[in-house]
C-alpha cells in the first residue's frame, strides 16, 4: 500500500492506494478480516454505491442483482428521549444491531449517530454545557473563526446503560432538558430479524428502498486497464502511482457522467485539457448506482457476489461513498477495481477526509 504525498497542510483529504491479491473465495466462509473486505465493511454511513462494468457483462450483473433484494432503510422523526425509552431501546439497541444517522451538518448543527451500539453526539458549546455530559473538544486545534465544538461518545451496550444507573439517568436528563427536539433520522436494521412485536411502528417510520439506477450503452474511451507488470515490486512504485491516478480520475469522470470520457468528445482545450490516457480504445460500458442509507455489510456482500459471479476476464469497478462530513462536505470513499484477466488482483483507493 502506498500513500500519495500531501501537497499542503490545508489538504482536505488523503488517498491511500493498495494493489494486492484477494485470494481464494469460499462462499461458505466469506472473508471478513482481510483487505479489501474489511475496508469496505469498515466504513460508517454509506450514502452511495456505484458499479462500472463493460456492457457485455450487464446480463450477468442483472442476474446477480435479481437474486438479492435491494437494500432497505427507514426515515423517522424521533427525539433522543424516544430512542432511550421503552421497547425500542431494549429491543433494537440492547439486543439488536442497528445504525442511525440524524439530520444536520457536522460542525454546524447538533448531529447524532448510532453505530455498533456507540452513540456519538456532535454538539455546539451551548448544547454541550446544558447536557451535562462528559466529552472532548471536536475538530483540529488552532482553527480560527470557528465556534468551539464538542463530541460525546457513549457505549449503550454497556451493563451500566440501563434505567436506574447513574450514567444512563444522565443521558435521560440530557435528552429531556438539552437535546429534546425531535429530529429526522435515517435508520437501518443490520440484523436479519425484526423484534416481535416490533416497537418501531408507533413512531410512524417511512419505508425506503435503494433501487438500483442503471445507465447502459455508454460509448466511452477506455484508459489503460492493466496495472504495470512490476507494480508489485518496490521498483514499480512510480509506475503504479501514475497508473492508479489516471485510472481513478477516469472512473470518477464516468461516475460523474462527464462527457470528457465519451467517444467523439471535442471540448475546446482552452476549457478542459483532459484526455483519456492510453491508446484510445473504445467500448460500451454500463453504470449501476444505489443511493440511500446503505449498510456496510450489504456493500461487502454485493462486492463478494460480483467477484464470485463475474468471469475472471471481466474488469469492473465498485465504489462506496459516505455521507458528507463537516462544513466542507467532505466524503470518505472506498473504490475497488479488478483488472481484466487478473486472477484475484485488485487496485483499491481509500479516500479519507479530515473531519
Amino acid at each position: 500500500m502506498l500513500s500519495f504525498p500531501t501537497p499542503s497542510v490545508y489538504q482536505a483529504s488523503k488517498c491511500f492506494v493498495t494493489y494486492g491479491v484477494m485470494g481464494h473465495l469460499d462462499p461458505n466462509q466469506p472473508p471478513t478480516k482481510s483487505k479489501p473486505w474489511s475496508t469496505v465493511a469498515g466504513q460508517d454511513f454509506i450514502n452511495r454505491a456505484e458499479l462500472i462494468i463493460p456492457q457485455e457483462a450487464f446480463d450477468v450483473v442483472q442476474k446477480i442483482l435479481n437474486e438479492k433484494a435491494a437494500p432497505e432503510f427507514k426515515r423517522v422523526v424521533m427525539s433522543l428521549h424516544d430512542i432511550f425509552s421503552g421497547d425500542f431501546y431494549a429491543e433494537y439497541i440492547k439486543k439488536g444491531d442497528i445504525m442511525m444517522l440524524s439530520e444536520g451538518r457536522k460542525g454546524v448543527d447538533n448531529v447524532f449517530t448510532l453505530r455498533n451500539g456507540i452513540l456519538t453526539l456532535f454538539l455546539d458549546k451551548e448544547a454541550y454545557e446544558r447536557a451535562g455530559l462528559v466529552g472532548k473538544p471536536d475538530g483540529v486545534k488552532g482553527k480560527r473563526g470557528l465556534k468551539p465544538r464538542w463530541v460525546v461518545e457513549v457505549d449503550l451496550t454497556g451493563p451500566s446503560m440501563v434505567p436506574g444507573k447513574k450514567g444512563f439517568d444522565r443521558l435521560i436528563y440530557a435528552s429531556k432538558n438539552a437535546l429534546g427536539t425531535p429530529v429526522t433520522w435515517l435508520f437501518c436494521n443490520l440484523s436479519s430479524t425484526v423484534p416481535d412485536p416490533d416497537p418501531f411502528p408507533p413512531h410512524y417510520p417511512t419505508n425506503c428502498t435503494a433501487e438500483p439506477s442503471v445507465l447502459q450503452n455508454i460509448d466511452a474511451v477506455l484508459p489503460t486497464l492493466t496495472p504495470p507488470v512490476d507494480a508489485m515490486g518496490p521498483e514499480g512504485r512510480d509506475e503504479l502511482e501514475y497508473f492508479s491516478t489516471d485510472l481513478y480520475e477516469w472512473l470518477s469522470l464516468v461516475r460523474l457522467q462527464s462527457p470528457r470520457v465519451l467517444v467523439g468528445d471535442q471540448i475546446d482545450p482552452y476549457l478542459c485539457r483532459y484526455q483519456v490516457p492510453g491508446d484510445g480504445q473504445q467500448s460500451k460500458i454500463c453504470k449501476v448506482t444505489w443511493q440511500g442509507f446503505l449498510a456496510p455489510s450489504w456493500c461487502r456482500q454485493t462486492l463478494l457476489n460480483l467477484v464470485a459471479g463475474l468471469p475472471s476476464k471481466t474488469w469492473f469497478s465498485f465504489s462506496t461513498t459516505t455521507f458528507s462530513k463537516g462544513m466542507a462536505g467532505d466524503n470518505s470513499e472506498v473504490a475497488l477495481f479488478r483488472p481484466q484477466g487478473a486472477s484475484g488482483e485488485y487496485v483499491m483507493w481509500e479516500i479519507k477526509s479530515h473531519e
